[in-house]
């Protein structure tokens, strides 16, 4: 039998403008819950006839699901129906209404049968109800916080054109879909053959950039650069490390300084590795760099942007910090453990950690591009850094489970060598200074509910 769920949002936005970020390149994965990751193997629009292709999972069960665009009505509706998939139906209804003082009322409705027919009822309704809320509460809140950033940048700056290296990466992948969604014009740099218009080929290895095709870009957000935390750290491994960042940052810095006209702003990134291993000090943007391999490391990663770009060009060293969320990095790391209870501290747990949510790396890079007033080094952390123990302490109570499976330093220094010492057991208790002084305003300021939000675990019961 065919059940009726139904979920409604007042947007601070006008109709046309929710319906806009809906419709735009970018919307599905924006959309899509880090907890419940999917894969887009065919990418339609939303008008009729348009089909999409996924791959997603439930637990790590993995099943298609196909969608097809049926209705349409620009500022009102949109309608799309699964042809294949878990269920025996499904019909999702976006709607869009008029609310008071020019706002606009998301109502997300679904007709849905479950399979198996009404034992399907009896065992999966509830579930299914239970899933559906936490994605839509999700996608909600996560549209209206988009919609809100991109109407008060865009009254001031219109819509702009951005270059972005390293777009498949962690952070480049959630970046891009936040700004598409929001009206801007986004290229990446590749390093394969082009596959379409708002693709650029470069080989930093080679020292091959074409220089014509960076005119006209407002800003150039540089992330590219080797995986430090994927394996064991061989001499081999260091040097591409460093060689991976220098040459290509140095390229992308000198071909911006040689245009005729350059970018507004240039964003570099780094990592908070730059201040090595600190214990409890609180560390700003205006303290020294530490003696570890990954500190050299920023600290020549930093320079080679700061010493090729020209100083006309106003330059931000983006210090990131670990960035918590599921799709990758250390928190995907941890959960495998975490979740049948075999969690634990790392070595004795009092290092402190620099974390930031993805939707504040996000929202602090939109923040930055539009804020003359930040230039030079500026820390992407959270305003609350943690300890290793305080981390396991909270993602045990969101995920309830038990978390005493500790891992003495000794194994992890077996295991991992020096990246244990200098990536698991150092210390960094970085704060936002510069961030908080231009005004920023975190969106997930707090540990436990950065956790909850991206594990899809917001309701506490």
């Amino acid at each position: 039998m065919k059940k009726i769920f139904r979920y409604s949002s007042t947007m601070s936005a006008p109709r046309h403008e929710v319906f806009s970020w809906h419709e735009r390149d970018g919307a599905l994965e924006r959309l899509s819950p880090p907890w419940d990751p999917l894969k887009i193997i065919q990418k339609g629009g939303i008008s009729p006839g348009s089909i999409t292709k996924m791959i997603m999972h439930e637990g790590p069960v993995p099943y298609r699901w196909t969608a097809l665009h049926t209705d349409y009505e620009k500022s009102v509706m949109f309608r799309d129906i699964q042809i294949h998939g878990p269920l025996k139906s499904w019909s999702h209804t976006h709607i869009f209404g008029d609310a008071p003082d020019g706002k606009c009322l998301l109502t997300d409705e679904i007709e849905f049968e479950a399979p198996f027919s009404y034992l399907g009822d009896f065992l999966l309704e509830d579930k299914i109800r239970s899933k559906l809320s936490e994605i839509f509460r999700y996608r909600h809140d996560l549209t209206a916080s988009d919609i809100s950033r991109h109407m008060e940048f865009k009254k001031k700056h219109g819509a702009w054109k951005i270059l972005i290296s390293g777009a498949s990466g962690l952070i480049g992948s959630n970046l891009t879909p936040f700004f598409t969604t929001g009206g801007h014009d986004v290229y990446k740099l590749v390093r394969k053959k082009p596959s379409n218009k708002n693709e650029i080929f470069w080989d930093p290895s080679e020292g091959i950039i074409n220089s014509d095709e960076l005119e006209g870009f407002d800003a150039i957000i540089h992330l590219a650069g080797e995986n430090i935390g994927e394996s064991r750290w061989t001499p081999e491994k260091k040097r591409v490390f460093m060689e991976s960042r220098t040459r290509g940052t140095t390229l992308l810095a000198k071909a911006a300084s040689a245009l005729k006209k350059p970018p507004k702003v240039f964003i570099s990134a780094s990592a908070t590795g730059f201040y090595g291993n600190s214990g409890d000090m609180i560390l700003t943007e205006k303290s020294g760099r530490g003696d570890l391999f990954i500190s050299n490391l920023c600290d020549a990663w930093e320079k080679s942007a700061s010493d090729n770009l020209k100083k006309s060009i106003r330059l931000v060293i983006a210090r990131i910090g670990v960035v918590l969320t599921p799709e990758g990095g250390a928190l995907s790391k941890m959960l495998p453990a975490f979740k049948p209870g075999l969690g634990g501290r790392t070595g004795k747990g009092n290092q402190y950690i620099a974390w930031i949510s993805m939707d504040d790396v996000i929202g602090a890079i939109y923040h930055i591009l539009f804020n003359e007033s930040l230039a030079g080094k500026v820390n992407l952390v959270a305003p609350e850094p943690v300890t290793n123990k305080m981390l396991v302490e909270v993602l045990s109570k969101i995920l309830k489970r038990p978390a005493f499976t500790d891992i003495p330093e000794k194994i992890l220094k077996a295991a991992f060598g020096q990246m244990a010492d200098e990536i698991l057991l150092a210390s960094s208790r970085v704060v936002p200074s510069k961030l908080l002084g231009s005004g920023y305003v975190f969106l997930k300021p707090d540990l436990e509910t950065a956790l909850r939000h991206t594990l899809g675990r917001t309701r506490i019961l």
